[in-house]
């Protein structure tokens, strides 16, 4: 009985001692800089503002993604209902750009409440596109984000 016991957790220990070994981590005192606190330029220099993802029918707007997110920014205007809930996040607005340049089939697919759905809604339809040759179904991400509180607050 006792040899039974004794196998049984030589075995389980033999099973476990792999998982074991991959959560144990080891320090190491060393005299000079380590490679993480080495000087690095990089870490030194702001963090540059994170761009969003290329979206397919930006270059069918007049002035490319750039421009688009610009017109986005200055038309949209935050829903007093969201405001005033601190309400945050993206909305994602789908829509069919057809070959004369023109928008169907627009739809939310994602909201974050508080009135935010139907003023992405409503900057993406004052959207103007070129003519692209085919029919493009795209979605667009169309951000809400406060401002800090020491910053001025947009105009409603």
């Amino acid at each position: 009985m006792k040899k039974i016991a004794f196998l049984l957790g030589i075995g389980l220990l033999a099973c476990s001692a792999p998982a074991l070994a991959q959560k144990t981590k080891v320090k190491v005192k060393t005299d000079g800089p380590t490679p993480e606190t080495a000087a690095a330029p990089d870490e030194a220099a702001p963090a540059a503002p994170a761009r969003p993802k290329a979206i397919p029918v930006a270059e069918y707007y007049e002035g490319g993604q750039d421009a688009l997110y610009t017109f986005i920014e200055k038309e949209l205007k935050y829903p007093i209902m969201a405001r005033r809930n601190r309400i945050q996040g993206q909305c994602i607005v789908s829509f069919t750009l057809n070959t004369d340049g023109t928008m169907s089939g627009i739809k939310l697919v994602k909201n974050i409440g508080g009135g935010c759905g139907e003023e992405a809604l409503r900057v993406v339809r004052l959207l103007k596109f070129n003519k692209p040759d085919y029919a493009i179904l795209t979605s667009l991400p169309v951000t809400f984000k406060l401002p800090a509180p020491g910053q001025a607050a947009a105009t409603e």
